[in-house]
Parts: structure tokens; C-alpha cells; sequence
């Protein structure tokens, strides 16, 4: 440490000398540095598992995807919602002969819950759909 007692002359030092104020800053950075808890990156999350679904609710041969006038979504006759409609879709693109999907919006449902589902089903690229019920809507047009 470098320490002065002044000028030749007699008249006081005019200049602070800021060499133990560097030394203990220096000191209480290191201090910081060492109590800080090490950050963990990874965020444990228990999710709700659906427990109410059926276990064998893919039809290996044909499944029947209905929308009613409130909006519910219902495979092959159970009502789901969209998470679950993904895991479908998906399951059943993923199987070796993949099973026929039936999709059958009802007349009075509202078209942003159709084309979400109809979106759903493309983005799980499902190749065998058919558009069941088209028949009691010929004489509409």
C-alpha cells in the first residue's frame, strides 16, 4: 500500500487515496461471490395427470370424432379435451394400418372449434379422414 504524508512545501494532500477502498471492495466481491446458493437450471413440475380417461380409447379399425352445438369434443362417444384429442391424433397416426377417423362437427357448432380440430388433426398428419353426416346438408345449399 502506497501512503504519503504530504508535500515538501507543508501543505496538506489534496488527492484521496483510493487504494484500500479498491482492496476492500475487492474483499466484499469475493465475500458476494462465495455465499451466493448456486442457481439450478432445472424446474421440477408435478402436472395433473388425466385420470378419467380410458385406457383403450383408440380403435385399431375405426374411431368417431363428433363435435356438439356447445363446443365438447367427444371420441368415440367420451367427451375429451384438446390435450387429449392431440394424444389421440397422434397415437393414431403412429400405428401400423392406421385406424379410419370419422369426423362429424354437428350443424350448429360454432367453426373456430371445427377448425381448431380440423387443425389438430393435420398437424398430427392423420391420412385417413372422413367427413361423415355431408348427407343431411345437400338440401341446405
Amino acid at each position: 500500500m502506497a501512503m504519503s504524508g504530504g508535500r515538501d512545501d507543508g501543505e496538506p494532500m489534496m488527492e484521496m487515496n483510493t487504494t484500500p477502498l479498491i482492496d476492500v471492495m475487492l474483499v466484499l466481491l469475493i465475500m458476494f461471490i462465495i455465499t451466493i446458493p448456486i442457481q439450478t437450471h432445472a424446474v421440477k413440475i408435478d402436472l395433473p395427470q388425466n385420470a378419467d380417461a380410458p385406457q383403450n380409447a383408440i380403435d385399431p379399425v375405426k374411431n368417431r370424432l363428433t363435435i356438439d352445438p356447445a363446443g365438447v369434443i367427444y371420441w368415440n362417444g367420451s367427451p375429451i379435451d384438446r390435450v387429449l384429442l392431440r394424444q389421440y391424433l397422434e397415437q393414431t397416426a403412429a400405428m401400423a394400418p392406421e385406424p379410419e377417423l370419422q369426423f362429424e362437427p354437428d350443424q350448429s357448432a360454432r367453426y373456430v372449434v371445427v377448425d381448431e380440430v380440423l387443425a389438430a388433426i393435420k398437424r398430427a398428419k392423420v391420412t385417413k379422414l372422413g367427413f361423415v353426416g355431408n348427407e343431411r346438408y345437400g338440401g341446405v345449399f
